[in-house]
């Protein structure tokens, strides 16, 4: 890896804990747990295109496990991660190389984000109650999903510049 390019990853993975920090102060959009714009995700979408799947995928785990350490939200990062991994399997099944249709991209990536928080919550509550919210995690991944896949589409326009 040379030095420009690690640069470039590290102020990346630096502007998703930005982006990370700054949503964790925000209120929330709706009053359920796991339910956020994921702005950081934009990041990860950013990084898949331009520099691949590894990359983008160790800038999801850092941002993860770095970003639960500074928000200090210890039970979080087993949702977090669940969800991550789940969206960025998604994403990385679901991304044509040059798509310009990375909106479709991110919110197939926000419901798998759901589900895998949802798969975890079940593990941790032992109990399938909380499937109760799948349709209105669904339905917020797919707009909130769409949203930054609209904002990742336009960074990578600009960044193009």
């Amino acid at each position: 890896m040379n030095t420009k390019r690690l640069t470039v990853l590290s102020c990346l993975l630096g502007l998703s804990l930005i982006l990370f920090t700054i949503e964790a102060q925000l209120p929330p959009l709706i009053p359920l747990p796991g339910v956020k714009l994921g702005l950081a995700n934009i990041v990860v979408l950013v990084t898949m295109v331009l520099y691949g799947k590894k990359d983008a995928f160790c800038i999801l785990i850092l941002r993860i496990l770095l970003g639960s350490i500074m928000t200090g939200s210890g039970m979080a990062i087993l949702y977090s991660l669940a969800g991550g991994i789940c969206c960025f399997i998604t994403m990385s099944v679901c991304y044509p190389r040059g798509s310009e249709r990375l909106f479709v991209v991110s919110a197939l990536g926000a419901i798998g984000h759901h589900i895998g928080q949802l798969v975890m919550a079940m593990i941790v509550l032992q109990s399938k109650g909380v499937l109760v919210y799948l349709p209105v995690l669904i339905s917020a991944g797919i707009i909130m999903g769409v949203f930054t896949g609209i904002c990742a589409q336009g960074s990578l326009k600009q960044w193009k510049k």
